[in-house]
């Protein structure tokens, strides 16, 4: 059977499975970029339908969180694609691409226009697989998955970078390298913020926070806030509008923060300030991210 004929037929499947009362079943209230009728072959291929058609339920929260991230990404490639004849978008720390295979068949088969990413990942077995699930979606003219250390990488031009749970200072290198290419958007969801804690782990001198530095779950906890609080307040001063946003109900996972940044052009020297007001209240201990775009 070919790709077009499998692609053919399980569409077919597809749309005879959900009917009209059997979507509305599983979408109830909610708003919907992406449904089982409409994208099968790419659902198939990212592993969110099986042969039937059918969605299990161990895949549904998979199901609506990509679905939720292309809606809270929505106005921001909108803008981009005013802008652009083609976007061009870095996914770093990818994974196994659920969003940037999600955000390519919505460009082609929804907005009608064109976006190219690039996945990175250190994970060559997994980077295989992105490349697999792109052939099969039909959408490997527009991605492309390479194994790579994001400062090690050669981008031209980027337009948006993207970082979904990439863990501790990997974020801090995705907004790094968003900023120094110019990019219009950069929407991160921050994982295992460690640097902040480890700093604040060899405080001894006594004062306000004293009791969170020595104490590990709440060094980590507190941390972990307020490293996102300082990478927003970075974003603003180099020149971002930003927003953090809960973009997973909290019952599926504590990392569950967006740092959404839209580029403004106008660096903030009141956020300047409350960034380095906010490090030296909390002990004195910043991110390398401040010494990277500069902010002493």
């Amino acid at each position: 059977m070919t790709k077009a004929a499998w692609e053919e037929g399980f569409a077919a499947r597809a749309k005879a499975y959900w009917t009209e009362a059997r979507t509305a079943e599983l979408v109830r209230d909610k708003a919907l970029a992406v449904t089982p009728a409409e994208a099968a072959p790419l659902l198939r291929a990212i592993g969110l339908l099986h042969r039937d058609a059918s969605m299990p339920p161990t895949q549904h929260r998979k199901f609506f969180q990509v679905n939720h991230m292309v809606r809270l990404l929505e106005s921001g490639l909108r803008a981009l694609r005013a802008k652009h004849a083609t976007i061009q978008l870095l996914d770093a720390g990818c994974g196994r691409s659920y969003l940037s295979l999600v955000l390519a068949w919505c460009a082609r088969d929804v907005w009608g226009h064109r976006l190219e990413i690039l996945g990175v990942d250190r994970d060559a077995a997994i980077i295989d697989e992105c490349r697999r699930r792109a052939e099969l979606a039909g959408l490997d003219d527009v991605t492309r998955f390479e194994v790579a250390r994001l400062d090690e990488l050669p981008v031209p031009e980027v337009h948006g970078v993207l970082a979904l749970h990439a863990c501790d200072t990997a974020t801090c290198d995705a907004i790094a390298l968003g900023v120094a290419r110019g990019a219009e958007l950069i929407a991160v969801a921050p994982c295992c913020q460690a640097e902040l804690a480890r700093g604040w782990s060899g405080l001894t001198q006594d004062g306000a926070f004293a009791p969170i530095w020595r104490t590990p779950h709440l060094r980590r906890e507190t941390a972990a806030h307020v490293t996102d609080t300082m990478r927003a307040l970075l974003l603003r001063a180099v020149g971002y509008e930003v927003s953090a946003v809960e973009f997973v109900p909290g019952e599926h996972t504590r990392k569950n923060t967006l740092i959404r940044s839209v580029r403004s052009g106008a660096p903030d020297a009141a956020a300047r300030a409350e960034y380095l007001a906010l490090r030296d209240a909390t002990g004195g201990v910043g991110l390398a991210l401040a010494d990277r775009l500069a902010i002493a």
